[in-house]
Order: C-alpha cells, then structure tokens, then sequence
C-alpha cells in the first residue's frame, strides 16, 4: 500500500510539478521538525517549483539566443569604451528600451568592441529580465530571410522572429549583399518597426549605408525606419584587440 507522500508525488508528476514531487520529502521533514503551518509548507512547496521553472527558463533563453560564447558583462572592459558608451550602459541593463521597442545602434571600426558591448546587453537582458533574444551575423540573417522567401514561407518566418523581443544583428557591412538580399531584409527591418527592438552594429556610417543596399533610396527608407526610435554609439579610438595584446606583451616582458 503506498504512503500518503507516494500518492502525493504521483498527484504532482500528473499535474505537472517534478520540482514540487523531488523536494516533497524533505520539505516535510523540514515541516515536522520545525512545526511549520500548511501555509508555510505550501509556500515552501510552490517556491522549489518557481526557481526549477525560472531556472529552465533561463538555460532555455540563453540556448535559443546563439549568444557568443565569453562575450558577457564580467568580460567586457569598459575602459576601452566611449564615455557615452559607458555612461549609457547602466540605462541599457533596465532594459526599458526594449519595453518602448527601441533600438541600439553601435557604429565603428572592427575591433572596437560593438558587437561585445551588444552582446553583454543581450546577456544581461535574458539574466535580470527574461527577454527572449536572439544574436545573430547578418550573413545568416539575411540567407534565412531569402530562404524563407523562394520558398514562399516569408511571411511565416517573420513571425518566427517576431517572438523575439530583441535580435542582435551583427556585422552590417561585411559582406556584399544583392539587390534582393537586401530588398528581403528592408522587408524584415520594415515589419519591426516600432513593435520590436533591434540592436545592430556596423563598420559603415549611415551616410554609407547606400553600399550596402546598393539603392539610395531604400537605403534612406531603412535609415530612416532605425533612426526614428535609436539610440546611436560610435565606437571610436584604437582596436581593443590591439590593445589588449600589447598590455599582455608589456606584462610578459617585465615578468
């Protein structure tokens, strides 16, 4: 015959509570020892149950957003960033931006530390606040978008993205781009306009964006469409890589 704590955790497994049914046990025998009230040990309860579940969430968030790996606040060194990219990133962790569907743009020379400055950000973003993120190199964006497209499942995949309230776009500018690529990811940029944020970093200026589009005209669109709700960082100065590596050089040499 089973025990009342036997049919208990069956009763949970069925209702779906695991972490409720793996800390059943003790959580009685914390009860009993301590002579805790119903409410106290139900509240014991449902908390196991609340942190295994945001917990999940968490590991679940971070896999579905391809972060790089290493690229996070503890790794980055705000003493080679700007001092408005410094002075605005306490700001950009509340992550109220995204709640008034803004965007991030990070503008610079390669090296400079835009893509993990935005990186740390989409971290954090996932860590304080739940967000759903995904980070992804334009390349890859922009081949999934066309894919989508030839196979008449366009408008399928943008609600797929759609789910994300934040999709790190990196690299704009890298690669060359056809008209086509680019008429698709116009069509992207187009459908989260004021609905959802974007955070983007490029090597080119928006006075150069006419190379990457390879039309003025939807190259002004696009701006147009970012800059209305952005806020924009230069990443300025020397490369960070560069910078780093002589630190480590000038430490080898004098050890």
């Amino acid at each position: 015959m089973q025990s009342h704590s036997e049919t208990v955790k069956l009763y949970l497994k069925h209702f779906r509570l695991p972490a409720m049914s793996e800390h059943l046990e003790n959580t009685i025998a914390m009860a009993e020892r301590d002579n805790w009230s119903y409410n106290a040990f139900l509240e014991a309860l449902c908390e196991q149950e609340d942190n295994q579940r945001k917990s999940r969430k968490l590991q679940s968030l971070l896999k579905r957003s391809r972060l790089p790996e290493g690229k996070t606040l503890a790794t980055l060194n705000d003493e080679f960033l700007s001092l408005n990219a410094r002075r605005l990133l306490p700001s950009f962790l509340e992550g109220h931006f995204v709640d008034r569907c803004e965007n991030i743009l990070a503008f610079g020379l390669p090296g400079r530390g835009k893509t993990h400055y935005l990186a740390a950000i989409a971290h954090e973003l996932i860590l304080q606040h739940q967000k759903s993120v995904l980070f992804t190199p334009t390349f890859k964006l922009i081949q999934r978008l066309l894919t989508a497209k030839h196979e008449n499942r366009l408008e399928k995949e943008l609600k797929k993205l759609d789910t994300f309230d934040v999709i790190v776009i990196d690299d704009i500018g890298y690669v060359q781009h056809t008209r086509e690529e680019m008429e698709t990811f116009f069509i992207f940029l187009a459908e989260r306009y004021e609905r959802r944020s974007l955070m983007i970093s490029s090597n080119l200026t928006f006075s150069q964006w006419d190379k990457i589009f390879g039309d003025p005209m939807t190259a002004m669109a696009a701006v147009d469409r970012l800059v209305h709700h952005s806020v924009i960082l230069e990443f300025d100065g020397k490369s960070i890589r560069e910078q780093v590596a002589k630190k480590r050089q000038e430490i080898r040499q004098q050890s």
